[in-house]
């Protein structure tokens, strides 16, 4: 087993030394300096409350996490939006595009819910229809969703890859066939973000939402979302006192909605979350996205290997291209449950995927973890 260069330094993730942490696409480790940007916002506010986080403070307290998210997507500040959730950001865009009735809105079936459920509410009310595109073996054949775009799709959204399997898409492709039919591409990256580099112009993304709590090993209640600037005069699905263009001006008999995607920026909401998130994207971006994409492939490979060697069944993309560092097996004469339940008593966390487990290595994770995983899998034999 090839021995991938570190990336991290002692501390950056407490528990990595505790645990063989192998769980990235569920709940990723923190980083150790967003935990602390998180703690000092709170401790800060709630000791000296508006004395520290005045009018000023809260109106440029999602600034970091602009340029931050937008240096990890090559985008501009002003097309970053900042929310509480992706699913709140994605909520809010889809009805802000609301697809009238005659059109389509293709996805997948093997989506997380959250990325086809905002459509499927939408539907309800405009009377739009949402195709999902049927998986054979928990994957999807990428032509077919092409083929199931026509000139009635108003937008196609998907996962850049699937949370199940981390099937990947060529979201340039893909995109390319919706233009070209007058549909936009709309990127759920909570499966890609931090682990796999993300130039959201160049693959012709139209809009994308990410969460921080995943590759991006940031806090739960903190989210982006980027807008091309072609989508930055719509009107947001929800608004708020921050919607407004100078937000302090409170007046509730006109919205003047600001220039940019931070029309999208509704409420108060957790602030120091998203200082967090800044922190940690801030991190993985000086050790490189491209480094952290190449470490967990080679964790990835040697876990692979070492299954098949174990002649366990491997699930998902068997094309290396549609691969990412997520790796479904399902080992014979075990339920996955039991199976997660005796990994998490040797200290090694994965999750349960229906009938197998699903394993997810991160830039925190090194050849040592995969082996002591295999060395558990082989006395259950």
């Amino acid at each position: 087993m090839s021995r991938p260069e570190p990336l991290i330094q002692t501390g950056d993730f407490i528990g990595a030394a505790r645990y063989a942490y192998l769980d990235a696409a569920n709940i990723a480790l923190t980083y150790s300096g967003a935990v602390e940007a998180v703690t000092h916002w709170y401790e800060e506010t709630g000791e000296h409350a508006s004395l520290f986080f005045d009018a000023e403070a809260e109106a440029r307290a999602f600034a970091p996490l602009h340029e931050a998210a937008a240096r990890l997507l090559g985008v501009a500040a002003e097309d970053i939006a900042v929310g509480s959730s992706s699913t709140e950001l994605l909520g809010s865009l889809a009805w802000a595009l609301a697809p009238p009735r005659g059109s389509n809105v293709i996805s997948t079936e093997v989506s997380f819910p959250s990325t086809v459920y905002p459509w499927s509410r939408v539907a309800d009310h405009t009377g739009c229809k949402v195709h999902l595109v049927p998986a054979r073996h928990g994957c999807v054949d990428e032509q077919e969703i092409m083929e199931a775009i026509d000139d009635s799709t108003a937008l196609v959204c998907l996962s850049h890859a699937e949370y199940a399997t981390g099937q990947l898409y060529d979201l340039e492709r893909i995109g390319r066939v919706a233009h070209n039919h007058g549909a936009l591409l709309i990127v759920d990256a909570m499966q890609t973000a931090g682990a796999a580099p993300i130039d959201a112009r160049a693959l012709g993304i139209d809009a994308l939402v990410c969460g921080a709590y995943k590759w991006l090993c940031g806090p739960f209640g903190a989210a982006f979302m980027y807008l091309s600037p072609e989508l930055q005069n719509l009107q947001p699905g929800l608004v708020g006192f921050r919607s407004h263009a100078q937000m302090w001006d409170l007046q509730a008999q006109r919205l003047e909605l600001p220039d940019g995607a931070r029309r999208f920026e509704a409420s108060t909401t957790s602030f120091g979350a998203a200082l967090g998130l800044a922190a940690s994207i801030e991190y993985l971006l000086e050790i490189g996205i491209e480094r952290i994409r190449e470490h967990n492939r080679g964790l990835a490979t040697a876990l692979r290997d070492g299954l098949r060697e174990r002649a366990m069944t491997l699930h998902g993309p068997t094309d290396p291209v549609a691969q990412t560092s997520v790796v479904l097996t399902a080992p014979d004469g075990i339920e996955s449950a039991e199976l997660t339940g005796s990994l998490a008593a040797a200290g090694i966390r994965v999750s349960p995927r229906g009938s197998g487990i699903r394993i997810s290595p991160h830039l925190y994770n090194d050849e040592s973890d995969i082996q002591q995983l295999l060395e558990h899998l082989d006395t259950l034999r």
